[in-house]
């Protein structure tokens, strides 16, 4: 077992939890490629479901006086019927296929991200619980639902620690759905990996503490134009071995679940 890569995986995760406090989504997007690293593709997106859940949880301990509970109620209904068919399809689509789906959320879902705040788009209120629909079954489907949610609920709830406090109980209500369908119907195996999801878990409880201060601290678009800024090389070096794995899937050649010394990601 490769020490280096577990304080990679705890340290990866630990900062991804800080960062998406003030800028509400993005955990998913951050930790899949590592998880990736341990798992094959049905077990990484449950058990990044499990941490990411926890993380929420977490979230909304610390945040709860903030939430907007109306837009919980609105939103709500929609996200869990989105999730439930996105976590039933997760379970139906082949590994190699699955890889491909996720590997095309991680880019297009947060450029869509930033295109939607570029141009100033916002979803009609009239149409916005399409939104909680589409974000709840990507959420199922591959675990990535934050950059959906942003389009309807940032114009919403403009004041950040309502924003972030209430996109934690959405997205709590998507893992609350998806990760028991992902265990009924892969099975309880996703729990072999146990040690792994503690560790991430305790990681991403962690960095909520720190995220709450730079959430006092910081401005939310600081930290969002920091994913595709800034930080882009921290995050493009992130993703390099999941887009690599991604063409060998293409080649039917597996580049998971094994040692990464002994891959051919890069």
């Amino acid at each position: 077992m490769d020490g280096g890569l577990i304080v990679f995986s705890l340290a990866a995760t630990f900062f991804a939890a800080a960062l998406t406090v003030p800028a509400g989504f993005g955990l998913a997007t951050m930790i899949t490629p590592v998880v990736f690293l341990w798992l094959e593709p049905h077990e990484a997106v449950a058990v990044v479901g499990i941490v990411h859940g926890s993380h929420n949880a977490w979230k909304l301990k610390v945040l709860r006086q903030s939430v907007d509970y109306e837009a919980v109620k609105r939103y709500g209904w929609a996200m869990v019927v989105g999730a439930l068919i996105g976590a039933a399809l997760n379970t139906a689509v082949k590994a190699d296929p699955l890889l491909l789906i996720v590997g095309i959320a991680l880019v297009m879902l947060p450029l869509l991200s930033i295109s939607e705040k570029w141009t100033n788009y916002r979803l009609p209120e009239a149409e916005d619980r399409i939104g909680g629909f589409g974000s709840g079954f990507f959420g199922g489907l591959t675990g990535h639902q934050g950059a959906l949610r942003a389009m309807f609920l940032q114009k919403r709830l403009p004041d950040k620690s309502e924003y972030a406090a209430t996109a934690a109980v959405l997205a709590l209500v998507v893992d609350v759905t998806r990760v028991p369908v992902y265990v009924a119907l892969e099975g309880w195996q996703i729990l072999d990996a146990g040690w792994l999801i503690l560790g991430l878990v305790l990681a991403a409880v962690l960095g909520v503490q720190l995220g709450k201060r730079w959430l006092k601290k910081w401005k939310s678009d600081t930290i969002r134009n920091g994913y595709f800024g800034g930080d882009c090389r921290k995050w493009c070096a992130l993703h390099s071995r999941s887009c690599c794995c991604l063409a060998v899937a293409l080649n039917s050649t597996k580049c998971i679940g094994n040692p990464p010394k002994k891959q051919n990601c890069g």
